[in-house]
């Protein structure tokens, strides 16, 4: 089941070291099966304060987009984003076709 790198960019100062950033990432995706989702284009906050740029990276699982952050390629290049915006990253793994939003439910645990 695919897996994302879900990243939410701001403030990002666009010099040297990002463009370095940019034209390297692709190579560190390569291995992993990674490609862009979202990546620039049209985007607009609907909800919230945000002013953040989404950027979704989609791999063929859990352990390939884990794979592919912990890497000591993704490692070399991501000190060049990090000193230049401010962001939040997640690694998230797809639900099942049939997930319903109910299905969350499922993992609440109550202390009654």
């Amino acid at each position: 089941m695919p897996a994302y790198a879900i990243a939410n960019l701001w403030d990002v100062d666009i010099n040297a070291e990002i463009v370095e950033y940019l034209e390297r990432i692709d190579g560190t995706l390569a291995p992993y099966g990674g490609k862009f989702i979202v990546h620039g284009g049209t985007q607009r906050v609907i909800e919230g304060p945000a002013s953040a740029s989404v950027i979704v990276i989609e791999f063929p699982d859990y352990q390939a987009v884990t794979d592919w952050y912990e890497s000591a390629a993704y490692q070399e290049i991501l000190p060049l984003r990090l000193r230049n915006c401010s962001s939040v990253g997640v690694l998230a793994a797809d639900c099942s076709e049939d997930h319903v939003a109910t299905d969350v439910l499922k993992e609440v645990v109550t202390n009654d």
